[in-house]
């Protein structure tokens, strides 16, 4: 595992008791810290919790939020609920697509943008909507859609 990992995810754990309840939240911190969940990382928290290397990669393999590859610096998902689809998600996730040149579960070659799609935020009367890193943009248009990518960049 790089250096820069080990210490940063020594200063994660130091911030955690060995408690096996602690996993989760240790995954969540670790992954928004390094982006993704690296397999040294894994095995590192596996050791901290005392806990099989299995039950950890179980854990972090069932919950979507979590990811195995490097993503963009900006993460872009794209609802694909059905009130989302029938308020035209499926013409913001083709403009989207368009506009940054790649598929959804690709990253750019930057590495400055990732595309995701989302079952559903939960954000129904706002759509169709879109998130990029934490904001919620909702009432998508194929015109919001570039405004909101150039401002982001």
């Amino acid at each position: 595992m790089k250096a820069d990992f080990t210490k940063q995810l020594e200063k994660i754990l130091s911030r955690y008791s060995e408690d096996k309840g602690n996993l989760i939240p240790i995954l969540q911190e670790a992954q928004e810290s390094f982006g993704y969940l690296p397999e040294g990382v894994m095995q590192k928290v596996a050791r901290f919790l005392r806990l099989p290397e299995s039950t950890v990669y179980g854990v972090s393999t069932f919950y979507a939020q979590f990811t195995f590859v490097p993503t963009g610096r900006k993460r872009v998902k794209v609802c694909r609920g059905t009130a989302c689809h029938v308020r035209g998600g499926a013409r913001i996730l083709r403009e989207v697509e368009k506009r940054l040149g790649i598929k959804p579960g690709e990253t750019s070659d930057d590495m400055e943008y990732s595309l995701e799609t989302i079952a559903c935020f939960g954000s129904c009367a706002l759509a169709p909507v879109i998130v990029i890193n934490k904001d919620v943009y909702g009432r998508m248009t194929t015109t919001k859609v570039g405004q909101i990518l150039a401002e982001s960049k």
